[in-house]
């Protein structure tokens, strides 16, 4: 049975803004500097939204777009961040030269007509 047709153009909707607020978030961190290796990066623990790179730094980093900022900082939930690190850990595994990087899960937070905000460190 297929999903009512307001259901998918939700969805459909839903699909846009998130890869929306990812390029946001990816032209926010470039902005700071950092280089972006990657999006929406697949493994069997999770899915990385944007993994980044700056310095000795490798950034996981989880976007989050809701109706306020705060709101988008609180999303990132325990069982997440443990997903997100499994995640990374299966991403830095398979990826020789990137093994050396200190490892961080970064947060960047998107809310209508305010500017992004990059939260460094989960938990």
């Amino acid at each position: 049975m297929s999903p009512p047709p307001s259901r998918s153009l939700r969805g459909g909707r839903a699909w846009r803004e998130g890869h929306g607020a990812e390029w946001i978030a990816a032209i926010w961190l470039m902005a700071k500097g950092y280089r972006i290796l990657g999006f929406r990066l697949k493994s069997r623990a999770g899915e990385i939204d944007i993994l980044a790179r700056r310095g000795r730094v490798l950034a996981v980093v989880e976007v989050k777009r809701r109706a306020t900022i705060q709101a988008a900082l609180e999303a990132v939930t325990p069982a997440q961040t443990a997903r997100l690190v499994a995640a990374a850990q299966q991403v830095v595994h398979g990826r020789k030269a990137l093994q050396a990087l200190e490892l961080r899960l970064d947060t960047v937070a998107l809310a209508p007509g305010r500017l992004p905000r990059h939260r460094r460190g989960l938990g």
